[in-house]
């Protein structure tokens, strides 16, 4: 179970990486947040995000055309 959920679903590019990095910078090392996006791009966007800010993915998927990342704050 992730620490905090947020919801971009019907979010265009740039706001799903947007609000997920506000929702990052509010959560403590080790803390999880799940994001949900119907954004194709995020897929991009969020490995982007983690790469540069050293947060690691530890699950992605999608369906029904929901993409979930569920994401460790570093």
């Amino acid at each position: 179970m992730a620490t905090q959920t947020l919801d971009a679903k019907g979010l265009n590019c740039p706001l799903p990486v947007l609000k997920t990095k506000k929702a990052l910078k509010g959560l403590n090392s080790g803390d999880t947040l799940e994001m949900l996006s119907t954004d194709a791009g995020s897929i991009k966007d969020i490995e982007a995000l983690c790469r540069s800010s050293g947060d690691k993915i530890l699950e992605s998927g999608e369906s029904g055309g929901t993409y979930r990342f569920v994401i460790e704050k570093s």
